[in-house]
C-alpha cells in the first residue's frame, strides 16, 4: 500500500511537469493534430458571433512612386489580432503558460486583403508563427512590399504633396460575420512609422490616417478600414537640375536685348536658347503622365517661358528688319552720278557769245558774265543736293526711330510681363 501511493504521488508530480510544456497546451487545444475546426472554420461557437479584428498598419520605407504609371509601392508591416474562441486555456494548468507561437497553418486566418493592391510581394523576413494567448487572442504580423494603385494630382509638381489609400476588407465575410476595426490611433501610427522609417529618398512620410467605411453591393455589406497615406516630395533636386536652368535661359534673354543689333549674333543667341529650352521640354514630358486632367504648373511654367523667349526672337527679327531699311535708304544706288545739264550748256555756248568779241573791256565783261552763270549754276546744284541729303536723312531718322521705340516699348512690356508671371506662378504654387 505504500508502494502504491507513492507511485501515485510520483505519477502526479510527472504529470505535472509535464503539463509544463508548450505541447502540453497544443495537446489540450488540439493543434497537435489536422483540425479542420481549427484552420478553415472561422472561430466561433456560434455562427451569428462575429470576428473582431484589429489591425494596425506601419509603413517602413517607400521604394518607388511611379507619375505615370499612378502607382505608389512602399513597405508595411500590417499586424492584425482577433479572439479565436477555440483557443483558450487556463494558465493555472499549465504552470502559468499564458502566451505561445504556432505554426500559421494551424489556425485560421482572416482573409483580409488590401483593395487597391496590384501587385504583393513578400518581405524575405516572412512571418512563419502566430502568438496565441490564452484569453484567445491571436495576433499576426506580416510585412509586404505592395504595389498599389494611387490617384495622384500633380499640380503643383516637384512641390506637391500626395495622399495614397490602403483600403483593408475581407474578401468572404460580411459585416455580419467579419468586423475591422484600428487598434491604434493615427498620431501613434504616424509615430511609430517614422521612429521606423528606413529611407531618405525622393519622399518624405508626413501622416498616417484612418477612416471606418462600409461596402454596400447586392444588399449586403462589407466593413472597411482605409488608411491614407500622405506622403511629400522632397524637391531641391528638381529645383537645381529643372526650374533654376529654364530661369537662367529667361534672364539670358532679358539680358541679350543689350546685345547689338548688326550682324547676326543675338538671332542666333535666342535661337540656341529656345533649344535649350525644347531639350527640357522633352525630359519633362517623360517625367509627367499624359493622362493628367489639367496641365501642371511646372508644364505652364516651361511654356509660358519658351514662348516668351520665341516672341523675343520675333521682335529681334523685326527690329533687325527695321535696322535693315535704314541701311538701304541711305545707300546711294550703283550707277548714280551728278549731272548739272544747265551749267554743260552754258559752257557750250559761252565760247560761242565771246568769239567774236574783240579783246579789251568787252571781253572782261564777258567773262565775269560766263563766270557769274557758273556761280549760278552751282549754286542750284548744291541746293538739289542738300535737298536731297536732307530727304534721305529725315527717312533715316525715321526709320532708326521706329526701331528704337519699337525696342524700347517691347523690352519694358517684356520684363513687367515676366515679373507678373513669376510672381503668379509663385502664389500658385506656394499658397
Amino acid at each position: 500500500m505504500y508502494l502504491l501511493c507513492l507511485f501515485t504521488a510520483l505519477l502526479g508530480i510527472v504529470q505535472a511537469l509535464s503539463n509544463c510544456s508548450y505541447q502540453a497546451v497544443q495537446e489540450y487545444l488540439g493543434l497537435d493534430k489536422d483540425n479542420i475546426k481549427m484552420t478553415s472554420l472561422r472561430p466561433v461557437f456560434n455562427w451569428k458571433t462575429p470576428t473582431f479584428v484589429s489591425a494596425d498598419l506601419y509603413i517602413s520605407s517607400i521604394t518607388e512612386v511611379n507619375e505615370k504609371a499612378q502607382t505608389f509601392s512602399p513597405l508595411v508591416f500590417l499586424e492584425m489580432g482577433w479572439v479565436n474562441e477555440f483557443t483558450k486555456w487556463n494558465p493555472a494548468d499549465f504552470c502559468g503558460i499564458t502566451v505561445m507561437s504556432v505554426p500559421k497553418e494551424m489556425l485560421w486566418i482572416p482573409d483580409v486583403i488590401v483593395m487597391e493592391n496590384i501587385r504583393t510581394e513578400f518581405s524575405t523576413q516572412e512571418a512563419l508563427f502566430l502568438k496565441v494567448q490564452s484569453t484567445g487572442i491571436v495576433a499576426f504580423a506580416q510585412a509586404y512590399i505592395m504595389t498599389t494603385a494611387c490617384k495622384m494630382d500633380l499640380y503643383r509638381f516637384p512641390f506637391d504633396t500626395q495622399s495614397c489609400t490602403f483600403t483593408l476588407q475581407s474578401t468572404l465575410h460580411n459585416i455580419e460575420e467579419f468586423r475591422i476595426d484600428a487598434y491604434s490611433n493615427a498620431s501613434m501610427l504616424t509615430l511609430s512609422s517614422k521612429e521606423i522609417f528606413q529611407n531618405q529618398g525622393e519622399w518624405d512620410l508626413v501622416c498616417i490616417n484612418m477612416s471606418k467605411t462600409h461596402l454596400q453591393s447586392n444588399g449586403r455589406q462589407w466593413d472597411q478600414l482605409t488608411y491614407t497615406i500622405t506622403i511629400k516630395r522632397r524637391p531641391l533636386l528638381y529645383v537645381v537640375i529643372f526650374l533654376l536652368p529654364i530661369l537662367y535661359f529667361l534672364v539670358l534673354d532679358l539680358a541679350s536685348f543689350f546685345i547689338a543689333d548688326d550682324g547676326g549674333e543675338k538671332i542666333s543667341f535666342k535661337v540656341t536658347l529656345l533649344l535649350a529650352i525644347s531639350v527640357l521640354l522633352l525630359i519633362l514630358h517623360d517625367m509627367l503622365p499624359s493622362t493628367s486632367h489639367r496641365l501642371p504648373l511646372i508644364g505652364v511654367y516651361c511654356s509660358v517661358i519658351f514662348t516668351f523667349t520665341a516672341v523675343s526672337l520675333l521682335e529681334t527679327i523685326l527690329v533687325t528688319f527695321l535696322k535693315t531699311r535704314v541701311t538701304q535708304a541711305t545707300a546711294k544706288p550703283p550707277g548714280e552720278t551728278m549731272t548739272v545739264p544747265a551749267l554743260q550748256n552754258t559752257g557750250e555756248r559761252a565760247p560761242q557769245s565771246c568769239s567774236d568779241m574783240s579783246t579789251g573791256s568787252n571781253g572782261e565783261s564777258c567773262s565775269i558774265t560766263v563766270l557769274q552763270q557758273i556761280i549760278t549754276e552751282l549754286q542750284k546744284a548744291h541746293q538739289h543736293l542738300s535737298t536731297t541729303e536732307t530727304f534721305k536723312q529725315r527717312k533715316t531718322s525715321r526709320w532708326t526711330k521706329i526701331a528704337q521705340v519699337t525696342d524700347k516699348t517691347f523690352f519694358v512690356i517684356y520684363v513687367n510681363g515676366v515679373m507678373l508671371f513669376l510672381q503668379q506662378i509663385w502664389q500658385a504654387w506656394f499658397s
